[in-house]
This record gives structure tokens, C-alpha cells and sequence, in this order.
């Protein structure tokens, strides 16, 4: 591609393919990371027969890897070279299949001992070994991913367009996996065989969708690239001073924070709604997946609605009200009767109206922010903004799924004996315990989050005029 055509096309609007393209890459991270987050901590502790905080340990684990490897790997793509394929692709050509295999690996159920009591620290480091390789590769396809928003547009209100294509296929897959899992949970009777069937439906699928991104943004990739070298003349930064330029970034550590609170509540919500709805709810276990489709099927269609309003009424309006009907749903669940369940799906459908901007306004934050970066040092620098603003969320998680499972065991919490047909009655306090995580402590987090975006600063004015002296800076250095 030569330099005239690549100038052109990076200046055109995105056409609906490559937005089709770019959306389909959150796909495969949305179907695993949804299964994780929904059932992984309950197949531990109700199929794989693993005490709670042990469970809540091994996700924790994971986590805090999976957070320690997101600067690295997005420095690397940063510094990443490849004629054919740009800094971001190859890490999504080559990692995909690795990345579906070792999320698989996760649902099975390995026999070390006969004996349960012998099995469980085994399977602990079984999980713990899988899990940290897992993460690892995860990271690899999906943190050059989220970098690549900004490099296939500097429209301010086209990257919000581009980002509610990324979150429609990222919440629909969400929804496809729970369809699935009511699918597959309604036709086979084993819960161990029912989870690894699952898992790899939703690893083929995984798989498939990353590389339909790799091929369907490759050209517009690669003309960002050809132009984003001609321009780059700026010395190289060390490493840890671009740390320090990065957390000196004011509306950057607005940005991580918002997003660290949405997703805490995120988080504890999707970890402990099926104990909820199993255990408080007395709900059977294949009910599970339609509760959370109530969440996020509304999302998937809320997604549009913030959107256009978006472009309207500005990124914390949106916010604000998305968050607000998730706050008043996450106070309700507190005080739901187990023969409410009307009043549940109710509440369902208002924490997915929240949901929906959890996902979309965070992410359409962070492409301003470094441009405001570039403004400052002259470089583009996607992977390591990114990679941090998703390690610090991720110990944030780590620390809530630790706390989650703990408080579970602490609260006198029986797992299930692997091969035990029936779940063992819990104690009230194990249900109380349940109670004050699906609906205090998100509200808390949500709360903190509107907060902090009442006070970010980057506005669209502020915006355009960022932009507007980037391309004063591109003229004359061109």
C-alpha cells in the first residue's frame, strides 16, 4: 500500500465491514471471560469440589497475573514490528489458538486421589498453573485488541460508534454463551460433562472470531501504521519514565478509576448471582443462564440507546444515568424474597440498562486521553495506557473475587462432594453473606464511580482542540 493510498484510507470514514471486523475480536474474550465470570467459581466449588476460599484463591491468582502481564505485553506491541501485519495483529494471529486451548484446559476435572480430601490441593495447583497460562494468553489477543480502537479512528464520536460495534458483539456473546450454557445444562444431566461440553463450544467459537478480525482490519490497520511511522520522530522514552508520564496523566487516572469501580461491581455481581439466585432465590441450576441473559440482552440493546445519546448529551450524562438504574437494582437485590422472582427479572433489566455503560463509556474515555498524551510527548503510546488502565481493574477484581470467596467460606459456606447429586443446605449466615455481595458492596463501587466521573475533565470542546493542535503539529512536520 503506498503512502497517497494509505493517507486516504486512514482518513475515511470506518466502513461497516471493518466495524464488523473490529467487533467480532471482543468476541471470543467475551464468550470466555463471561463463562469464567459466571460459572467458574461455582464449578469450583459445586462440581470440582473446592472449598470457597480456595476457590476465590485461584482466581485471585489469575487475576493478579493476568494484571502483571498487561504493561508488559502492551509495551511489546508497542515496540512491535511487522511489515505484513502492523504492532498489534501478530499478537491476535499467533495467540488465538493457545488462548482457546488452555481456556478449555480450565473445566476439567483432573482425578489426583481418590480420596476428595487428598484431590483438593492437587486440583488446586492444577487450577492455579492452567489458570496463570490461560490468563497469559488472554492477555496476548486481547490487550493488542482494545489498543487498536484509536489507531482505526481519531473521530471523537466515531470511536464511540466503533466502540458500541465492539461492545454489541462483546455483549452478544456474552448472551450466545449463556444460551449455550442453558442449552447444553437442559440437555446433559453430568455437571462436570455439562461445563466441558460447554467450554468447547465457546473455544471453536473463540477461536474463529479473532482471526475474522485479524483479516477484516488488517487494511485499515495498516494504513494507520504507514502513516503513524512517516509522522513518528520523536527520541524513544524509557520505559519507566513513560510510567511516570502516564500516572502524571490526569484524566488518565480518572479514567482507570472509573473503570476500576465499574468493574468491581461488575465483577462481584456476575460472581455471585448464581449462588443468589441458586441459594437465595431457590432457582435450579439450569435457571441460572436466563436470569443473567435478563442482564445482558437489556445491555446488548441499552448499548445503541447510550450511544446515540452519547453523541447528543456528552459521555457522563450517559453515565450517570446508566449507573443510577444500576445502583437502585443492586440495593433492591439485597431485599428480594425468594418468591419474588418477577420482581428479580425486573431489577435484572435495570442493571443491565447499567451494565451497557460500564462497558461502553470507560473505553470511549481512554482514546482521548492519548491524544491528549501525544499532545504532551509526541508519541503514540495505545499499549501502555492501555495495559495499565487494565492492570490496575484487574487487581482491583482479583482483590474482590478473593474477598468474595473468603467471605463465603468465613460465612460457613458448604462446597459440594465432587459425584454428590444434590447441593448441601446452607446456613443463613452463608446466605446473608450472599445477600450483602450481589447488593451493598457493588452499590458502593458504583457509587465511587459516579463520583469520579462527575469530575473528569476531557470534554468534547476539550477534545477538539487537542485534536485540533495535533493536526497544526502533523502539517508542519509533514
Amino acid at each position: 500500500m503506498n503512502d497517497a493510498n494509505s493517507e486516504k484510507l486512514a482518513s475515511e470514514k470506518l466502513d461497516l465491514k471493518t466495524k464488523l471486523a473490529y467487533g467480532a475480536g471482543d468476541l471470543g474474550p467475551a464468550i470466555t471471560s463471561n463463562i469464567a465470570i459466571f460459572f467458574l467459581l461455582v464449578f469450583f466449588t459445586n462440581v470440582a469440589g473446592i472449598p470457597a476460599g480456595l476457590a476465590g484463591s485461584i482466581l485471585m491468582i489469575g487475576k493478579i497475573w493476568d494484571a502483571v502481564n498487561d504493561p508488559v505485553v502492551g509495551l511489546l506491541t508497542d515496540k512491535t514490528k511487522s511489515r505484513r501485519w502492523g504492532r498489534r495483529l501478530p499478537w491476535l494471529l499467533y495467540g488465538a489458538i493457545p488462548f482457546g486451548i488452555f481456556f478449555f484446559l480450565q473445566w476439567i476435572v483432573p482425578q489426583f486421589s481418590p480420596e476428595q480430601s487428598s484431590n483438593i490441593w492437587p486440583l488446586f495447583w492444577y487450577y492455579v498453573v492452567i489458570g496463570v497460562i490461560s490468563q497469559a494468553f488472554f492477555t496476548v489477543v486481547n490487550l493488542p485488541y482494545t489498543a487498536m480502537t484509536p489507531e482505526l479512528s481519531q473521530d471523537y464520536d466515531e470511536r464511540t460508534s466503533l466502540n458500541s460495534f465492539r461492545f454489541t458483539f462483546s455483549i452478544g456473546g456474552s448472551i450466545l454463551s449463556l444460551i449455550l450454557a442453558q442449552i447444553v445444562f437442559s440437555v446433559i444431566d453430568n455437571p462436570q460433562q455439562q461445563y466441558l461440553v460447554l467450554a468447547a463450544i465457546c473455544t471453536v467459537i473463540s477461536t474463529l472470531s479473532l482471526y475474522w478480525c485479524v483479516y477484516g482490519t488488517r487494511d485499515r490497520i495498516m494504513a494507520f501504521e504507514a502513516k503513524r511511522i512517516q509522522l513518528e520522530e520523536t527520541a524513544e522514552i524509557p520505559f519507566i519514565e513513560q510510567i511516570k508520564i502516564a500516572f502524571s496523566n490526569r484524566p488518565f487516572l480518572f479514567v482507570i478509576a472509573i473503570y476500576l469501580f465499574s468493574w468491581l461491581g461488575v465483577q462481584i455481581t456476575a460472581s455471585i448471582i448464581p449462588y443468589f439466585v441458586i441459594y437465595c432465590m431457590g432457582m435450579k441450576n439450569s435457571e441460572v443462564p436466563t436470569v443473567l441473559i435478563a442482564v445482558q440482552a437489556t445491555a446488548l440493546l441499552m448499548l445503541f440507546v447510550w450511544s446515540n445519546l452519547s453523541r447528543r448529551f456528552g459521555k457522563k450524562l450517559v453515565y450517570f444515568l446508566g449507573m443510577s438504574l444500576w445502583i437502585i437494582a443492586a440495593a433492591g437485590l439485597f431485599f428480594l424474597k425468594s418468591n419474588q422472582i418477577g420482581l428479580m427479572y425486573v431489577m435484572a433489566v435495570m442493571a443491565g440498562c447499567g451494565v451497557s455503560t460500564a462497558y461502553l463509556i470507560p473505553w470511549s474515555m481512554i482514546p482521548d486521553v492519548i491524544e491528549l498524551d501525544e499532545l504532551q510527548t509526541g508519541q503514540r503510546r495505545e499499549g501502555v495506557f492501555y495495559g495499565f488502565m487494565v492492570l490496575l481493574q484487574k487487581f482491583g477484581l482479583a482483590f474482590g473475587l478473593f474477598i468474595v470467596g473468603n467471605a463465603l467460606q468465613a460465612s460457613g459456606f458448604k462446597e459440594t462432594v465432587v459425584g454428590q447429586s444434590t447441593l448441601p443446605i446452607q446456613p443463613e449466615s452463608a446466605l446473608l453473606a450472599i445477600r450483602i455481595a450481589v447488593g451493598p458492596i457493588p452499590t458502593i463501587c458504583l457509587i465511587i464511580g459516579l463520583i469520579l466521573t462527575f469530575f473528569y475533565p476531557i470534554t468534547r470542546e476539550m477534545h477538539a482542540e487537542i485534536m485540533l493542535k495535533l493536526q497544526e503539529r502533523r502539517e508542519n512536520n509533514s
